[in-house]
Formats: C-alpha cells, structure tokens, sequence
C-alpha cells in the first residue's frame, strides 16, 4: 500500500509541474489552482507513504517518478526536443527507479 501510494505522490508531481507549464507564468488561474491542489495532494501522499517507508527510498522514488512523467508529458504534449543521450539517462533513471523498488525490503 506504501508504494502505490509513492506511486499516486509521484503521478501528482507531474500532474503540477504540467499544470505549472500550463499555467504560463501564474498567468492561466484555473491551472495555477490546478498545480496548487496536484502540489499539495503529492506532498501529502508522499508524506502518509513516509509513515510506512524509510524516505530514503520514498523520496527518490517519488521525484523519479515526477520527472520522467513529466519528461514524457513534455515531449508528447508539448512536443518539446529531447537527444537520444538524454533519452539513455532516462531509461537509466527509470532502471534506478525500479531498482530502488525491487531490492527494498518494504
């Protein structure tokens, strides 16, 4: 339960950091609402997972998580550029990722 719970924290993160994008500049108030609200529900999963998990591994888990959802959202949506040698550090953060999760104890 723990870590479907780092799991929904860190599709929040990248639920704000696209509503931040969306927001251009604080200047869109329904999204600047929207990060507000997807901000607050990451940190608070995040921090009912703490409870359950050591935030060594919450943490990283969950900003991974944020960052290659939003690397994703950015390139499909909004159809930002990325090098294919960014694309290798990806793949190897979500390899870091699963890692993290797999050889834990919790």
């Amino acid at each position: 339960m723990a870590w479907f719970l780092v799991v929904l924290a860190g599709i929040f993160e990248m639920a704000w950091s696209t509503a931040m994008k969306l927001s251009q500049g604080f200047t869109k108030p329904f999204w600047v609402g929207a990060m507000i609200v997807s901000l607050l529900a990451s940190c608070g999963f995040l921090v009912v997972a703490s409870k359950h998990l050591p935030l060594s591994l919450a943490y990283p888990v969950w900003t991974g998580i944020g960052a290659v959802g939003s690397i994703v959202v950015g390139t499909t949506c909004f159809h930002e550029q990325l090098s294919l040698g960014t694309w290798i550090f990806v793949v190897f953060l979500v390899i870091g990722i699963v890692g993290i999760q797999i050889t834990s104890n919790h």
